[in-house]
């Protein structure tokens, strides 16, 4: 017989620990780590013979991946074109943020068009759902709900019911009678997960798993669940703004890095065609420490504004704040710009914010930021119609960004004329807007500053 031991591992990351601790080094929580039994050495599989798995080549020709439109043209396109019959996804967000409506909007759709969709809620009764349905809508859909955690009862309604679609709302409500740990542990939600994605396997179900998030954003559990899963969705969002963004961070049938855009109305969350529009909507004229960045989500051109604000520091340590950016790579444009730029930034504090909390990650945003921050610094607006793009190198140099075509095109939709862009820029057509290209970054700063 096998011997068992104890561990100790967090309920929200899943970090193993060698003894019991109030606080989980990992994700920092409190009170979250609990003891749990494991196998010190598992069975072996003896002398008996498996059978052989048959092997094929990689130009075989397989049957094409027959979609399912959710008819949200925002969903769709995170998804890849819709739904894939037999795959599980796994969808996170902040509490409050839209996950429930969101779903819940989509199985209204997919009942509406015939396809039997089974809502199963661990965190809600029938009734708040009936409430929240009635109050978007969707009251006469013909969704089928329940309220139910037993895993065991929820397998086997599925495999009675054989539905097409079902939501599972969450994860870490559901428990299985196998495991002995409570509900939302790192062993039952592997457990649960596991057992979850087997039957739309077996079945060919699309099942939608909604996961919890630790205070650092990411999905609550064991990080193995999110390679058990087909697709992996976060639902991001500012609760001050009315829009939503669903983004997906991977995806077996589809590009992953895309962006859906989510307003909140009255009446649910309504897809938004023009996010760009959205995002420059509130712009101000001829207001200095402003650039727009001509971005990437995805496959989708985002156009956005950088704000920059630089005030006299009262302490003796200036504060760097960041909003919707990486402030390491904040710090490190501002050490370019002084050691390479010849800009002194000296004891002051320095602001930067994504404006409308949209997060961005991707380096070409280096010369827009560069851009704020000289306007604030000198206190000169910069053309009002025009775009940055670029990444900036630690020697001063500017490097040029994929998908250039892409994100003019979008400026030049939305009304802008000019570019301001690395020289290394290659297009394959002529460009709808003006460009002016550096090389180096001091000679974007003559300009911003306008010594010359």
């Amino acid at each position: 017989m096998a011997k068992t031991s104890s561990q100790f591992i967090c309920n929200q990351c899943g970090t193993i620990h060698k003894k019991w601790a109030g606080r989980c080094d990992g994700c920092g929580e409190w009170n979250s780590i609990t003891e749990q039994e494991v196998n010190a050495a598992p069975k072996s599989l003896g002398r008996k013979k498996g059978r052989s798995i048959e092997l094929g080549l990689l130009e075989g020709e397989d049957a094409p991946i027959n979609r399912v439109m959710s008819h949200n043209a925002e969903l769709d396109r995170v998804l890849g074109g819709g739904f894939v019959p037999g795959s599980a996804i796994l969808v996170g967000g902040d509490p409050g943020i839209g996950k429930s409506t969101l779903l819940l909007q989509s199985s209204a759709s997919l009942a509406d068009q015939k396809h039997k969709t089974i809502y199963i809620s661990g965190e809600e009764a029938s009734a708040q759902i009936r409430m929240r349905a009635e109050r978007l809508g969707l009251k006469a859909s013909p969704v089928m709900l329940a309220a139910a955690t037993n895993l065991r009862n929820i397998i086997q309604t599925l495999t009675e019911e054989n539905p097409d679609f079902v939501v599972i709302d969450s994860i870490q409500t559901i428990w299985s009678d196998n495991v002995d740990n409570a509900p939302g542990s790192v062993s039952q939600v592997r457990a649960v997960v596991h057992e979850l994605v087997s039957f739309a396997k077996r079945s060919n179900t699309a099942i939608i798993l909604v996961g919890h998030v630790t205070k650092d954003g990411q999905i609550a559990g064991p990080r193995i669940v999110e390679h058990m899963v087909d697709t992996v969705l976060y639902f991001e969002g500012e609760r001050g703004h009315n829009y939503r963004l669903l983004r997906a961070v991977k995806n077996r049938f589809g590009p992953a890095g895309e962006i859906g855009v989510f307003e909140m109305t009255g009446g649910g969350l309504s897809p938004v065609a023009n996010p760009s529009a959205l995002f420059l909507a509130d712009r101000e004229a001829n207001a200095a420490g402003s650039a727009v960045f001509a971005g990437m989500e995805g496959s989708r051109p985002l156009l956005c504004e950088i704000q920059a604000l630089i005030a006299p520091s009262p302490f003796g340590t200036p504060r760097r704040a960041v909003i919707g950016w990486d402030s390491a790579r904040l710090s490190m444009i501002l050490a370019v710009l002084e050691a390479r730029a010849g800009v002194e930034f000296g004891p002051s504090d320095i602001y930067l914010n994504v404006a409308g909390g949209l997060r961005i990650t991707e380096p070409a945003a280096d010369l827009a930021v560069a851009g704020a921050l000289l306007s604030a610094h000198f206190d000169r607006p910069l053309p009002r119609e025009a775009v940055f793009f670029g990444e900036i190198s630690l020697s001063g140099a500017l490097r040029a960004v994929p998908f250039a075509e892409n994100r003019l095109k979008e400026a030049h939709k939305l009304g802008f004329k000019k570019a301001i862009t690395p020289k290394q820029l290659q297009l394959s057509e002529d460009s709808p807007l003006a460009l002016s290209s550096f090389s180096r970054l001091e000679e974007f700063v003559e300009i911003a500053s306008n010594r010359s």
